[in-house]
């Protein structure tokens, strides 16, 4: 049995006074049914660590390096992230892909590393608007799930996939249900095809305009098993009816 995920990523925003949001979220979800990941900017981990200790709230970084050190101005490495009090981190996402210019290659490569550091990868794959409309949408996740993860150490308690079709993403728009268990029951599939039994213990999220009002509607679609939430994750009231939500799918 999969264990819901709820995944905040806070992407570019957040300073302590944020820290305060952790606080709420853990008083309202002290024993929570699904797991609660928050993925702040770096600069907050090791003070956000501190805050959600005790709690049920691990944390994730947003992006790694590839190599475990070196001269890299500006990046970070995944043991670095571990280190700071991370147990997670979110590779691959579509932001990272497109302003930063990532490919599968660069993907896989940091999903070895983020498992090399004990952290449990979130990789993200997803459709932009124009693949979309040119009905490749299934053609694109099969390449990026293929190429972003690698042949060994994918597990159930070592990789999560998330769905985030590009064109939702902070946009308003959601695609339908019926959209949206396509591709979560294509991922299954595929990942059955290449691992086996051991796909059945990965967790699918789906990323992309998730809200209160909508969340219960994703969260009872064929092998949706939590979200990625972008802006919503960013006040407790309303990343709490999220998780809400998800408790009771």
């Amino acid at each position: 049995m999969r264990k819901k995920l709820a995944a905040g990523n806070w992407k570019m925003n957040g300073t302590a006074a944020a820290l305060e949001e952790v606080t709420a979220l853990a008083g309202a979800h002290p024993r929570p049914v699904a797991d609660i990941l928050i993925c702040p900017p770096a600069t907050l981990i090791d003070r956000m660590a501190a805050v959600a200790k005790g709690t049920a709230i691990a944390l994730g970084g947003q992006d790694c390096h590839a190599a475990h050190t070196g001269a890299h101005t500006g990046d970070i490495a995944a043991h670095m992230l571990a280190d700071a009090g991370a147990t997670h981190v979110i590779l691959g996402h579509s932001e990272r892909r497109t302003d930063h210019g990532e490919t599968d290659a660069d993907v896989r490569a940091k999903t070895l590393a983020a498992l090399d550091a004990g952290l449990v990868a979130v990789v993200c794959v997803g459709e932009t608007e124009g693949q979309r409309d040119a009905g490749e949408t299934l053609n694109v996740i099969g390449t990026q799930l293929a190429g972003s993860l690698p042949d060994e150490g994918v597990t159930g308690a070592t990789v999560v996939v998330a769905y985030e079709p590009v064109w939702a993403i902070g946009t308003g728009r959601v695609p339908t249900i019926e959209q949206i268990a396509e591709v979560h029951d294509f991922m299954r599939a595929e990942l059955a095809k290449r691992f086996g039994d051991v796909a059945e213990g990965i967790r699918l999220l789906y990323g992309g305009s998730v809200k209160p009002a909508n969340a219960a509607e994703i969260f009872a679609t064929s092998n949706v098993d939590g979200a990625l939430v972008g802006g919503a994750s960013l006040k407790a009231v309303d990343f709490s009816a999220i998780i809400s939500a998800l408790e009771v799918a």
